[in-house]
């Protein structure tokens, strides 16, 4: 799923291609995509793109007049800029968005097709979109600990609540506790301040840190397909069970539940102890949403 580096990066990408420009006419390759009635589609022809912005995980584009179109990528959904007129591909198209600049893809490689597109009116329908969660890379340390602590969860499973923080997903998530070695079953309302403070500041450099590397990595070019992945091969656990850490060398571990699965270095965050046994695996299910839905739409999950 595309996380607050990734986002970051489509946004940037895109700012020079759009804004400023307008809107020619989408067209809907898949319509079960656009998940919205009133204000319809169509009200966005011929609008000029004012502005971009990114809502927890979702793309905005702004054309002015408190009209905005909201893209939720989901895990499978991506972006992809071609030249104007280029037809959705095949069975992963979902919508292209014709500009005199080029044409905007969204397309979703997987079959359970929940990207989602909407079309709404005022600051109040836009702000239904938003989660509420803390905003890190601007966030100060004491309110990094309010929200960390509004809740009793795993570190995991709070780091990927976007009620309580924003852009955080699967796989910088893993990067991000590893970064502050600490262990993602860990609850949080056991952290020391001292852990908390290293959390806050694993979290912030790692997004920085990821960010910086992804624009290094495309530079002025709009990122291709299969580019935006939550797989990277320099990642530090996530997605990487069973190879070297880059800290200490042990095998990286993992935890399996729901749909994901939680990747850690034993000797760098839990002490050496092994994880993923059957009592923790149902500790992070009973903390974790039923769905990727629920869980991107902020429901609240079982305390622990």
């Amino acid at each position: 799923m595309p996380e607050l580096p990734d986002v970051t990066i489509y946004l940037e990408a895109l700012r020079p291609r759009v804004v400023g420009q307008p809107l020619e006419r989408v067209r809907l390759a898949s319509p079960f995509v656009l998940r919205s009635v009133d204000p319809p589609l169509s009200a966005l022809t011929g609008r000029r793109v004012a502005d971009l912005q990114r809502l927890g995980k979702r793309i905005v584009l702004g054309f002015g007049d408190d009209l905005y179109a909201v893209m939720h990528l989901m895990i499978a959904g991506r972006l992809r800029w071609e030249k104007r007129g280029a037809k959705p591909p095949g069975k992963i198209g979902l919508a292209a968005f014709d500009f005199p600049t080029g044409t905007l893809l969204l397309t979703e490689a997987s079959p359970k097709k929940r990207a989602a597109l909407y079309v709404v009116r005022g600051a109040a329908a836009l702000a239904a979109h938003n989660p509420g969660g803390l905003e890190v890379m601007t966030a100060g340390l004491d309110a990094f600990r309010a929200a960390l602590r509004r809740e009793n969860h795993t570190l995991k499973r709070a780091l990927t609540d976007p009620r309580l923080f924003s852009g955080i997903g699967n796989a910088y998530s893993d990067e991000i506790l590893h970064a502050a070695r600490l262990s993602p079953v860990q609850l949080t309302s056991k952290l020391a301040d001292g852990e908390i403070e290293r959390l806050y500041r694993a979290t912030q450099n790692t997004l920085e840190q990821w960010t910086e590397k992804l624009r290094g990595q495309f530079g002025d070019r709009f990122p291709g397909a299969g580019e935006v992945t939550a797989f990277r091969p320099d990642f530090a656990v996530h997605g990487r069970f069973g190879k070297p850490c880059p800290v200490c060398g042990g095998p990286v571990q993992r935890i399996r539940y729901a749909e994901n699965e939680t990747n850690y270095c034993p000797a760098c965050q839990t002490g050496g102890k092994l994880l993923a046994d059957r009592s923790l695996s149902r500790l992070l299910k009973e903390d974790w949403p039923k769905t990727l839905e629920e869980m991107e739409m902020g429901k609240a999950s079982k305390r622990v």
